[in-house]
């Protein structure tokens, strides 16, 4: 069950490209620019602070997130779909099986003082691990807009 994805859940990571998204998720969590929720996302999109949207392409039903990539779209976010909602859970830090997972801009984090913003040195190190399947499903989702 947990193996059949929606073909709806477009564009879809390979395993190579999920595996670093995860680890991109992960360093997100412990710099506290990550939110989790398609509640949640919807509010960040509307209001200009989302970086990146994930979601898990084996969400039942999967209706509950189709209304994200045309948000995504319209204000030029790129987004992805994962295999598996436990597997994002457990890059967000939790036990549950989570549906959808985002990275989030500086803006509002950097009024938490305590908080470490996902600053240029991590995103540089970043962009020179991913390969060139990263980049052009970004190039893809961002000529589709």
């Amino acid at each position: 069950m947990a193996d059949e994805v929606n073909p709806k859940a477009f564009p879809l990571a390979d395993p190579q490209l999920t595996t670093k998204i995860m680890n991109l998720i992960q360093q997100s969590l412990h710099y506290n620019q990550l939110r989790k929720g398609a509640n949640e996302a919807t509010k960040t999109l509307n209001r200009g602070l989302s970086e990146f949207i994930v979601m898990a392409a084996d969400t039942e039903p999967i209706e509950i997130l189709l209304h994200l990539p045309l948000l995504c779209e319209d204000k030029n976010v790129p987004y992805v779909f994962v295999r598996s909602k436990q597997a994002l859970g457990r890059a967000c830090g939790v036990s549950r099986p989570m549906l959808l997972a985002q990275l989030q801009s500086t803006k509002e984090v950097n009024s938490n003082p305590k908080s470490h913003p996902f600053n240029k040195k991590l995103k540089d190190s970043w962009f020179k691990s991913t390969n060139f399947t990263f980049l052009s499903i970004f190039f893809i989702i961002s000529i589709k807009s």
